[in-house]
């Protein structure tokens, strides 16, 4: 009954898509066209921070320190190398004089303080070869990186007798943003040809396989356009970009793939174009727009993070989302039906077979190896049901076992490991670290505010003094009512005691409100954030999906299948960033830095793109599997015909958004890189092992029961559920008989 009450809207949109095909396209050129100029420099105007929560207690500080004391938290270090000589060579410190003049002169660059001004010894290197000169670049990201591209060429390089690097937070985001700008841009021109390869060994016609790639570019460009509006409205991390090129290709393959196919399966029992656009429309185009919604609403939940970070990406997830399937809705309809049978047009799979003394005998071959094919699924169900209870202990064990190294997973902040070797700020960091005797950007810094007296500011340092954890404390440095302290904690900047110290500091009363801010303190406030808030970023997951399976199904217990054996493919891919990434192994062959700990966001990232994309592979096995059942009633040949129809398809799909994820997991970057080698595993894994293998293990043990829900529930899905399928049911007598494959044809 669903089917009857949604067939006429969709029959309208049907009419309403197909009735002027060139007029569409020709829209769809020019605002494509549009999307261009206004996506144009979007990656210019976008971040490279945004981990940090903005109402967190650090934030505040640091806004404060800046604001009242600018020289205690300099973003901008030059590394100043004397060579053979001493750092106090006359020679040398008249020259870094000079820098130092020349750097307070330049416009917004504010508390500049050097080694040579202060003699302090945590801005002298330990061999007396190099020391530093300290400033702030004032402004918000995109103010201070353009004041750094305007001065870092005038001092970088040889300066006299001595030779300047630049660095310092500050270096370390904007080159970062630089990379990952050119390694998008390398990962584009690597999957873009890779996926039009295996399109055409997927499609077979070079026509049908460039459809996708168009939807995909459109979908990469609106995007492109949409965050560049947004960019106008609030902070868009530069990492969201690719997450845009990944699910732009990624998906637009996906939706295309369930059309094409389905269009060219109706265009062979001979039905006419525009019939067959139709129908494709009022069955595939039903799952398509399903598969969006939960797609979208796994990205959708990463907008409770206070974190621009984590924002971006659904900003840019969402819009990504949308844009491929309105494209696989509007688009690509009007491309079919000029095209019509001129989608199998030049079968490039010819080349590669022996020659046949006719085209028949060419799609003889063609029908032959795609029934094959289905039957091969087939096969693999039937064995799968006849062994569930194996294949389901082994397959769960597994997965788990592969997701124990997340146990022992620890989580920090991203710095300058995040960058190649050679990279210049991170030079510089290291220089810092491993030649100085202390850090002059690194610390804790405790703001203090309201009047105190020398008396109580005396007090209050050496109680925090004595805190266990603590090395030193520096300070007061005083202005007016405000002031602050330098502590030094024992251990890593961000280490377990750097952390413990940080929450001791502020149980620690005081006569004066203070704030606590440093590298631990950031850390602490993001950890604390993304904790309060995941599980309503969960929640709003689990209650959506349970929701729109049980539209698409009917069912009470297959959304908790789905929710649960989604959740269950991720473990590998958990797994396997603390192993390879935290713990360093694979480092040299993937040629990043093991840092000790994970990124604090980036799970939270990669679990949200990751299940929304199994929920979209999951949408198509169960719409096929609903399809059958309601037909014929039979509950293991629904499950049987499902992995059928679609585990070919599945399986495509998932090879080529991995190979997508992997070219952007070449990236220099060490966060990219894990964000796309990870999803590339989680979607070979829930292809390959948890479709195929799992799904109908669990679906054979639950049995008829799969399909249950209570009078309620049934009533209202008869009445909004949707499902895949022909606008009459079965029993009105317009069924297929059950054993055709034509979902097999070109998969």
């Amino acid at each position: 009954m669903s089917e009857v009450n949604t067939g006429p809207r969709v029959g309208g949109w049907t009419r309403f898509v197909t009735a002027r095909p060139r007029l569409s396209l020709l829209v769809a050129l020019v605002i494509t066209a549009l999307a261009v100029f206004a996506g144009s420099g979007v990656a210019d105007r976008m971040g490279s921070g945004g981990w940090e929560d903005p109402d967190a207690e650090s934030t505040y500080a640091t806004k404060a320190l800046e604001r009242e004391f600018p020289a205690s938290q300099p973003n901008l270090l030059l590394l100043v190398d004397s060579g053979r000589l001493s750092v106090d060579d006359p020679a040398v410190a008249a020259e870094a004089g000079r820098l130092s003049d020349r750097l307070m002169a330049e416009k917004g660059v504010t508390g500049v303080g050097s080694y040579w001004q202060t003699k302090a010894p945590a801005l002298r290197a330990e061999d007396g070869r190099e020391a530093l000169i300290a400033a702030r670049i004032e402004g918000d990201e995109k103010t201070a990186a353009e004041v750094l591209d305007r001065i870092a060429p005038e001092f970088r390089g040889a300066q006299g007798p001595v030779e300047v690097s630049v660095g310092g937070p500050i270096a370390v985001r904007h080159e970062m943003q630089s990379i990952i700008q050119e390694d998008l841009l390398r990962a584009e021109l690597i999957a873009l040809p890779v996926t039009l390869v295996l399109l055409v060994m997927v499609f077979g016609s070079a026509v049908a396989a460039l459809l996708p790639l168009g939807l995909g570019i459109v979908a990469i460009l609106g995007t492109n356009a949409v965050l560049r509006g947004i960019t106008e409205l609030t902070d868009v991390s530069v990492f969201a970009q690719n997450l845009t090129t990944a699910l732009g290709l990624g998906l637009a393959v996906d939706y295309a793939l369930f059309i094409v196919r389905r269009f060219r399966e109706e265009l062979a029992e001979g039905a006419e174009v525009r019939d067959a656009v139709g129908v494709t429309l009022r069955t595939a185009g039903r799952t398509v727009l399903f598969s969006a919604l939960t797609v979208a609403v796994s990205l959708a939940a990463m907008l409770v993070f206070p974190q621009y970070f984590l924002r971006s990406f659904a900003y840019a997830g969402i819009a990504v989302v949308l844009l491929a399937a309105a494209a696989a809705l509007i688009l690509l309809p009007a491309a079919l039906i000029l095209l019509g049978h001129r989608v199998n047009a030049l079968d490039l799979r010819r080349l590669l077979r022996r020659r046949r003394p006719s085209g028949a005998a060419d799609r003889s071959t063609a029908a032959g190896a795609s029934a094959e094919q289905g039957a091969g699924w087939g096969r693999t169900a039937a064995l799968v049901m006849r062994r569930a209870p194996l294949f389901a202990f082994a397959t769960t064990a597994g997965l788990v076992l592969l997701g124990l190294p997340f146990l022992g997973a620890q989580f920090g902040t991203a710095d300058h490991r995040q960058l190649p070797s050679g990279a210049e700020s991170r030079v510089v960091q290291e220089n810092i670290r491993d030649g100085f005797p202390g850090s002059p950007s690194g610390g804790l810094e405790v703001f203090a505010e309201t009047a105190a007296t020398p008396a109580e500011y005396a007090d209050y340092r050496s109680r925090i003094s004595g805190l266990p954890g603590v090395l030193r404390v520096d300070g007061p440095v005083t202005s007016g009512e405000h002031a602050y302290f330098t502590v030094l904690a024992k251990g890593e900047a961000v280490g377990e005691d750097a952390q413990r110290v940080v929450r001791e500091i502020r149980a620690e009363p005081a006569a004066f409100d203070t704030s606590v801010t440093g590298s631990a303190a950031v850390l602490v406030d993001s950890k604390d954030s993304i904790a309060d808030r995941l599980p309503w970023a969960a929640a709003i997951i689990v209650v959506v999906t349970l929701l729109l399976v049980f539209l698409l199904t009917g069912s009470v217990l297959i959304p908790v299948q789905a929710v649960v054996l989604n959740a269950l493919s991720l473990t590998a891919m958990f797994g396997a960033v603390v192993w390879v990434f935290q713990d360093g192994h694979l480092s040299g062959l993937l040629s990043f830095t093991a840092t000790g700990d994970i990124e604090t966001t980036l799970p939270v990232l990669m679990f949200c793109v990751a299940f929304g994309l199994s929920m979209d592979y999951g949408v198509f096995l169960l719409s096929r599997i609903k399809e059958e059942y309601d037909r014929g009633g039979d509950h293991e040949q629904a499950v049987a015909f499902g992995l059928r129809r679609t585990g070919g398809l599945i399986t495509a799909a998932a090879v080529i958004l991995a190979v997508v994820m992997v070219g952007i997991g070449t990236s220099r970057v060490t966060n990219t890189k894990m964000l796309g080698l990870g999803i590339a595993l989680a979607v070979i894994m829930d292809a390959m092992v948890v479709r195929s293998l799992l799904v109908p293990a669990v679906m054979k043990l639950t049995g008829k029961a799969t399909w249950w829900a209570p009078a309620p529930l049934r009533r209202f899905h008869e009445r909004f559920g949707l499902s895949e399928g022909e606008s009459k049911p079965a029993a009105e007598g317009h069924a297929e008989p059950p054993a055709r494959d034509r979902d097999t044809v070109g998969v």
